[in-house]
């Protein structure tokens, strides 16, 4: 399946507009089903953390049809968290972490297609990323 880019840009504001803290709301989603991954993220503080997500977000929306940055911005990330000690299957609570904070944000605008748009962009994410 091709990837909808304006159905996952318009999902993305409509739920950064009804929720503007969505990042906040991740890492809340992320930490309850997973405590275990609280640890990873103690070089920064919540908010910090919370702003450089919400900054990658965005940024990766505005570079969706830019293949060779997306490629190379995120290989480099991913670099960067296998040093900080995150391994593959952390990347599926992350996604599912997301999915869900999108999901709530979207409220009745979420559908099958929507979540099906934002599982396949997220393993393009991971599989760029590893």
């Amino acid at each position: 399946m091709a990837l909808d880019v304006g159905l996952l840009r318009s999902s993305f504001e409509i739920a950064i507009e009804r929720n503007p803290n969505l990042t906040g709301r991740f890492y809340d989603v992320l930490f309850e089903r997973h405590p275990e991954a609280k640890p990873l993220f103690g070089r920064n503080g919540r908010s910090q953390q919370e702003q450089m997500l919400a900054e990658a977000l965005v940024a990766v929306m505005d570079h969706l049809e830019d293949a060779p940055w997306l490629e190379q911005t995120l290989r480099a990330l991913g670099e960067r968290h296998r040093g900080y000690g995150v391994t593959r299957p952390m990347y599926d609570w992350v996604g599912d972490a997301l999915v869900t904070a999108l999901a709530e944000s979207n409220g009745p605008e979420w559908s099958p297609a929507v979540r099906a748009q934002w599982i396949e962009a997220y393993g393009a994410i991971v599989a760029m990323m590893n």
